[in-house]
């Protein structure tokens, strides 16, 4: 058989019998390196560059797939070899400390269009590549410091930093469904947690949206549990998403991705007091208004049933009580006026409703005062066109213990 290009010492020609890959990227047979290493030569032969660590580090990805060729023979995919030699090459891009950031922008792009294509096994390649991994430790390997200099200064090259940032989040979320999860773990160091903080706090609206993605992510998996409860737990974090997603930019995609991220932390229940402290309340009614004057579906029943967890906690219920939008208009808005406009207007199916009425049941049974204002924010009228409305038989069973509930205030 012609041994493929890509499985060839470049220095003997000869098959890779144990590939070893030094500090340019390159890599070569460990005897025939070793032979040119102990002449004194202190380059790479290929790229003739300088070896500032002459370390020889097993390519055990490349001699797995030297062995997948040897079982498979004339078999083996010629498309499939190409592609690997393909993907090498753009790892070796990313992982090169003298590639310019605009070139690995580049890389990061031809990465994202071959991971959305319909090929068998790019995806896999991908993984048994380890990009991976890699992508999440370029993104989030910096010092803390180093992250927040790079993206507050406005300099060409920092403009490529934003966007190789955006475009590594991106490749790293389309490869996150076949990968293993527990490669997210990482950010469970204290310094790349710190980078995470960083990000959130100093990038673009597309990177924050990114972070909230990878936050929704970790409720899926058990593997991932311990770091959504790092993520509920970590106030700097929570008070972001809480302020600067949901209160500040409440009509854009951010705050919709704030509000699935929010979601998942409030599903570990764990979480729940350490949201409320953090202002996470006002961020999801002041959400939850918003959606209100928007024609546009919103994300205002995720909102809701969010909500209707947090208000198990007394804590919560103060909060909703307690709550004034400040950005808005109207002085005399309160949180328990913001529940009653979603008792019936969320879209055609009355998705939201059950648990604006669930959230009202809760406030008002213990609250006369919450009674009060949800009879003044026009309850009775919401409630009687919602039972006359084609929502579910148990939306309608919470209705009539809503108005049952009310009459106590008579």
């Amino acid at each position: 058989m012609t041994i493929p290009h890509l499985f060839r010492c470049p220095i003997s020609l000869d098959l890779f019998k144990d590939p070893v890959t030094l500090c340019t990227g390159q890599t070569y047979d460990r005897p025939s390196i070793e032979k040119w290493l102990a002449a004194g030569n202190l380059t790479c032969p290929v790229t003739m560059q300088k070896l500032d660590d002459p370390a020889l580090v097993p390519n055990h990805t490349l001699r797995h797939f030297i062995n997948q060729w040897l079982q498979m023979g004339n078999q083996f995919d010629p498309d499939y070899l190409e592609t690997i030699g393909s993907l090498a090459s753009l790892k070796h891009t990313l992982e090169s400390h003298e590639v310019t950031l605009k070139s690995k922008v580049q890389a990061l792009e031809k990465i994202r269009a071959l991971s959305q294509s319909e090929s068998p096994y790019t995806s896999n390649l991908f993984l048994q590549l380890g990009f991976l991994p890699l992508l999440l430790e370029l993104v989030f390997g910096g010092e803390e410091a180093i992250h927040k200099q790079k993206l507050k200064q406005q300099l060409p090259q920092e403009c490529y930093y934003m966007k190789f940032v955006e475009d590594a989040l991106s490749c790293t979320l389309i490869l996150l469904p076949h990968g293993k999860l527990e490669s997210l773990n990482m950010l469970r160091e204290e310094s790349k947690l710190a980078s995470f903080q960083a990000l959130f706090a100093h990038g673009t609206a597309l990177i924050r949206m990114s972070l909230c993605r990878l936050i929704e992510v970790t409720s899926t998996s058990p593997e991932t549990k311990e770091l959504c409860y790092m993520f509920g737990k970590n106030h700097q974090l929570l008070h972001r998403i809480s302020v600067q997603l949901l209160q500040q930019n409440s009509n854009s995609e951010t705050a919709d991705a704030g509000i699935k991220a929010i979601s998942t932390l409030t599903s570990l229940e764990e979480n729940r007091e350490i949201l409320v402290r953090q202002g996470v309340v006002n961020g999801l009614i002041t959400y939850i208004n918003s959606s209100t004057e928007r024609r546009e579906r919103s994300l205002a029943p995720l909102a809701m049933a969010t909500l209707e967890k947090l208000l198990g906690l007394e804590s919560a219920k103060e909060a909703v009580i307690n709550y004034n939008n400040n950005n808005n208009n109207n002085n005399n808005l309160n949180g328990v006026h913001a529940l009653v406009k979603m008792v019936f207007r969320v879209s055609d199916d009355h998705q939201g409703s059950e648990s604006a009425v669930g959230c009202l049941i809760i406030l008002c049974n213990d609250s006369l005062l919450a009674r009060e204002e949800a009879i003044r924010g026009g309850v009775l009228t919401q409630l009687l066109l919602l039972l006359q409305s084609q929502c579910s038989g148990r939306t309608k069973t919470k209705a009539r213990m809503l108005l049952k509930l009310l009459r106590r205030t008579n």
